[in-house]
C-alpha cells in the first residue's frame, strides 16, 4: 500500500504525540486509600522548620503532629480599602508577622495558610468597603463553608485543636458560627475547635495601650483614613513598600495620625514590638481556652 507523503507524515507525528504521551503519564499517586506503607514512610532528607502549614511538606506535618505539634492556627485577613497608603491586603500582612509570632510563643503550633477573602459588606449594590475598588468580598454563608472545610480538614490531617483568629472586625461572627458548629459535631472525637475573639478584641486595643503606656508612642491627631500607626508600623515589619515608605517619604508624607515614620528602622522595631506583645496576649488567650477544653 502506498502512502502519500502527507499521510506519512502524519502518522509519524501521531506516533511521537503518543510516545510523549506515555513519558509524561505520571506514575500512580503516592498513597491512596489502599493502607500502603507510603503513608509511614520516613522523610528521606532533614524537614523544614517552617511555622507555615503550607511551606512543609506533608511528611513534615505529619512528623510536626507526632512530635507534639497538637495545635494549627486558622488565620482570616481580608482584602478591603485602607485609605491613600496602605495596600488592600493590610490584614493579611501583619497577619504574616503576628501568626508566626503566636505560633513560636505556643511552641506547639503551626499556621494554616492565611484566609485573605472574608465578608466586606453587600457586593450589589456596594456597601462600606465594597464601594472601593479592589475590595473583594464574601457572602457570610461562602466564608463560613470555607473556614468549614479548612477545619475539617485539619481535623483529619491529625491536628487536636484548630484554632480560629481574625484581623478584622467583619471576621468575627463567621467564626463564632463555625466554630459553634464544628465545636457540636466534634463532641468526644478527640479534636477541638476554639474561635479566640481575644486577638482581635481586645487585642486590638491592648496593643494600643501597651504602645501609649509602655512604648511610649501617641497619636495626637487623626488624619481621616483607614489606618494609624499600629497597623502601619505591623504592616512595615513584613514589607514597608505596602504602606508606601519610599513614595511618603519623598512626598513629604511620612507620618501617620501625627507620629512620624521616619526613620525606617526605629518604626520596624516599633512594629515589632506590638507584634511580640499581641502574639504574648493571643498566645496566652489560646492556651486558656484550649485548657477549660482539655
Amino acid at each position: 500500500m502506498k502512502y502519500s507523503r502527507y499521510a506519512f507524515q502524519s502518522r509519524a507525528a501521531l506516533c511521537g504525540v503518543l510516545a510523549l504521551l506515555a513519558l509524561a503519564t505520571p506514575p500512580p499517586a503516592q498513597g491512596g486509600d489502599d493502607g500502603d506503607d507510603a503513608l509511614t514512610a520516613p522523610r528521606p532528607i532533614a524537614g523544614g522548620d517552617s511555622p507555615w502549614l503550607e511551606e512543609l511538606t506533608w511528611m513534615e506535618i505529619r512528623d510536626r503532629i507526632a512530635a507534639g505539634t497538637d495545635t494549627v492556627i486558622i488565620p482570616t485577613g481580608g482584602i478591603e480599602e485602607n485609605g491613600p497608603y496602605l495596600a488592600t491586603g493590610k490584614h493579611n500582612l501583619i497577619l504574616e508577622a503576628t501568626c508566626p509570632a503566636i505560633a513560636a510563643a505556643l511552641d506547639n503550633a503551626l499556621c494554616a495558610p492565611i484566609v485573605k477573602f472574608v465578608p466586606e459588606g453587600r457586593i450589589e449594590p456596594p456597601e462600606g468597603a465594597m464601594r472601593y475598588p479592589g475590595t473583594i468580598s464574601l457572602t457570610p454563608a461562602t466564608y463560613e463553608a470555607l473556614l468549614t472545610d479548612i477545619a475539617r480538614s485539619l481535623k483529619q490531617a491529625g491536628f487536636r485543636h484548630v484554632v480560629l483568629i481574625g484581623d478584622s472586625g467583619g471576621n468575627q461572627a463567621g467564626m463564632a458560627a463555625v466554630a459553634e458548629r464544628l465545636g457540636n459535631a466534634w463532641a468526644g472525637s478527640g479534636t477541638a475547635i476554639h474561635f479566640v475573639r481575644e486577638y482581635y478584641d481586645p487585642g486590638w486595643s491592648a496593643t494600643e495601650d501597651y504602645t501609649r503606656n509602655t512604648l511610649g508612642v501617641r497619636e495626637t491627631r487623626h488624619d481621616g483614613y483607614h489606618d494609624d500607626i499600629w497597623v502601619t508600623a505591623m504592616m512595615m515589619v513584613t514589607d514597608p513598600t505596602q504602606v508606601r515608605y519610599t513614595q511618603r517619604v519623598e512626598a513629604g508624607l511620612a507620618s501617620i495620625n501625627g507620629v512620624p515614620l521616619e526613620p525606617l528602622a526605629p518604626t520596624v522595631a516599633l512594629g515589632r514590638a506590638m507584634i511580640d506583645f499581641r502574639a504574648r496576649y493571643t498566645a496566652d488567650a489560646i492556651r486558656k481556652t484550649i485548657a477549660t477544653h482539655d
